[in-house]
């Protein structure tokens, strides 16, 4: 019964199989740790789109491909969430009371975008990431620091509305919401310093309830993959966890080797591919 519930019990006799899946979420976790580390953006924004690719190469039913890559990268942000807040809180890099105000709303917004994304078809998933993964795209390209446009949030509605909107998006993308949430925060007056590490901090309030709602919402799901509990491969987490934790320290230090602006010129190339094949995917 355990087996069965772990997805154990429908591992096959084709071990070749298990292992390009293996190494392939390993290189996964390599790029998407040392990406995170340059940048200073969530793992998941790479991690997600070559998961897809990896679950389609290896044949999973296109339906569930982009879920399982969803719930398994959010499972991975848990972990790596905590050694980034470990590491801004020490720098008081991280603004408390707006961690404190800001949570429920996004909390709210994350449950209700991994219940949406746990029942529409994969596609419509991979509608939602290609689109904002081209936005943040454009996002990296044009801008610099962001656009200062308050001095704080104008008022409660604004407040919550953009928590629920981080919320929802970053469930079904499967990111640590960093991606939409410093853009957010610098443009109301947050320092970005402080924007980026109250964002790490967000991280853990979509990760948790998020990983844990897709995998109550795929118990019992047919054509699920081995090693799955729910939509979450808890395999290719476990690939994953220690593989980005150890290149991000990597990347934070070749981060001040090489150009910041080419390094946000080459991440924007990457998104802007990455979802113009999402779009052929699904409209090619």
């Amino acid at each position: 019964m355990l087996l069965e519930t772990l997805g154990i019990d429908a591992l096959g006799a084709d071990w070749s199989q298990y292992l390009f899946w293996v190494g392939s979420i390993a290189f996964a976790g390599l790029l998407g740790g040392l990406l995170a580390g340059l940048l200073g953006v969530g793992g998941g924004i790479v991690i997600v789109p070559v998961l897809y690719h990896i679950f389609s190469a290896v044949g999973i039913e296109e339906t569930l491909r982009m879920k399982i890559a969803v719930a398994t990268s959010l499972a991975t942000i848990v972990a790596t969430s905590a050694v980034s807040v470990k590491s801004h809180y020490a720098r008081g890099a991280i603004d408390i009371g707006l961690l404190k105000s800001w949570s429920l709303p996004i909390a709210i917004g994350v449950v209700a975008g991994a219940i949406i994304g746990s029942e529409v078809k994969g596609q419509v998933l991979s509608f939602v990431f290609a689109t904002v993964a081209l936005f943040v795209a454009v996002q990296m390209t044009f801008s610099g620091q962001g656009t200062r446009l308050y001095d704080d949030f104008p008022n409660v509605v604004v407040k919550w509305g953009s928590g629920l909107f981080v919320g929802v998006i970053s469930a079904m993308m499967g990111i640590g919401g960093g991606s939409l949430s410093v853009p957010i925060l610098t443009t109301v007056g947050y320092d970005i310093r402080k924007a980026v590490g109250t964002a790490s901090a967000i991280g853990f309030v979509i990760a948790i309830p998020g990983a844990l709602t897709y995998v109550f919402a795929g118990q019992g799901v047919p054509g699920l993959p081995p090693f799955s509990l729910g939509y979450l491969n808890w395999l290719g987490a476990l690939v994953l966890v220690p593989l980005t934790m150890v290149m991000a320290p990597v990347g934070a230090r070749l981060a001040h080797s090489i150009p910041r602006r080419a390094l946000q010129i080459s991440f924007a190339v990457f998104l802007a591919v990455t979802s113009a094949r999402m779009f052929y995917d699904l409209f090619g």
